[in-house]
């Protein structure tokens, strides 16, 4: 029987804290296997996206979001609609990063407004229900897999066939407590998304089988390991490694092996003074550096701030990494459903 607003008993709201993430590369962008992709990425403790929602007579969509996030969160409340029932929500957003800088914020708002809508109409649906509906996860999981458990994170890549489903998890690590993570963000700069994306992507030479192996040997023998035993140095090392292979076969549709030089120049500054895991998330324009404690982290703040004293436009924070995904309170918080693997 279709859904019926009226007849539904009143419901506090729900708030949803979903969490940021770094997508730290790709292994194989060009399915030698078979499988595309595969992807490290890291939640992080800030930057995150929070929304309150409640059953209402009318949709409204309110809070800190763009106009087309506005038509974002209204084509995913319609496909909410045709696949629960015309159910009706009004929706604030309280807290959301700009878009497009590296932080996944598109789909950890599209899966915040699926799990509010799927919990308040009664139905509680997975994060890769939700994503498959919703539209995410194309090429990574990890923004999808974040949402669920937070952590650092290995997906393996959609399947090289028809079949449409979320990139499977192959590994979570609990992110060292002691580590920190420097953010550094060019606030007049976008990465590549949409059309301008697709485009990007469909323009660039076959990855070399060779460089993929590498990578995931990279991977699986010395970042992961080295954030299992708390060992930075070959974590660190590893990590930027990856970022300059990914990030050279990347250079000639971003501009570089970072899209914003201005960002390349203060985290190589700060690399040249200490040992850090250095990178771009994502398309950028927000890169990164990973130290081995708080009080390397102030000091390469420090730096960071020095070199970037005539740079209005350069943001720089301090953040941890995330070991839980997203907080759900409310009403209908219950423990969050995670597809069996």
């Amino acid at each position: 029987m279709p859904l019926q607003l009226r007849r539904l008993p009143p419901r506090a709201p729900i708030t949803i804290d979903a969490p940021a993430r770094l997508h730290l590369g790709f292994l194989d962008p060009n399915a030698s296997l078979g499988r595309a992709f595969g992807s490290l990425g890291l939640v992080i403790d800030a930057h995150g996206t929070r929304i309150e929602a409640r059953l209402a007579e009318r949709e409204q969509i309110s809070g800190a979001v763009s106009e087309a996030e506005r038509e974002r969160i209204a084509v995913s409340l319609a496909r909410l609609q045709a696949a629960y029932g015309p159910a009706t929500l009004a929706i604030d957003v309280l807290e959301a990063p700009r878009a497009h800088t590296g932080l996944g914020s598109g789909t950890q708002l599209a899966l915040a407004v699926g799990t509010a809508f799927t919990r308040l109409v009664g139905q509680p649906a997975t994060s890769a229900e939700l994503a498959s509906l919703l539209g995410r996860g194309a090429r990574s999981g990890v923004g999808i897999l974040g949402f669920e458990c937070g952590g650092l994170l290995l997906d393996g890549g959609p399947p090289g066939d028809l079949r449409q489903s979320v990139p499977p998890l192959l590994s979570r690590q609990p992110f060292p407590q002691q580590w920190r993570v420097l953010l550094v963000s060019d606030n007049s700069r976008e990465g590549l998304h949409g059309a301008d994306e697709r485009s990007a992507l469909a323009s660039l030479a076959p990855f070399p089988q060779r460089l993929a192996a590498h990578l995931c040997h990279l991977v699986l023998m010395q970042i992961l390991p080295g954030a299992a035993e708390h060992n930075f140095a070959p974590f660190a090392h590893g990590l930027t490694e990856l970022q300059q292979t990914i990030g050279g076969y990347f250079a000639s549709v971003q501009g570089g092996v970072f899209a914003s030089p201005d960002v390349e120049h203060v985290l190589r500054a700060v690399a040249a003074e200490r040992t850090a895991g250095i990178g771009q998330t994502s398309w950028g324009p927000t890169g990164f550096a990973v130290l081995a404690s708080a009080r390397e982290a102030e000091r390469a703040l420090a730096t960071a701030r020095a070199v970037t004293s005539a740079m209005p436009h350069i943001e720089c924070s301090v953040v941890a990494g995330r070991n839980r995904g997203a907080a759900i309170s409310g009403a209908e918080a219950r423990a969050p459903r995670i597809d069996a693997a």
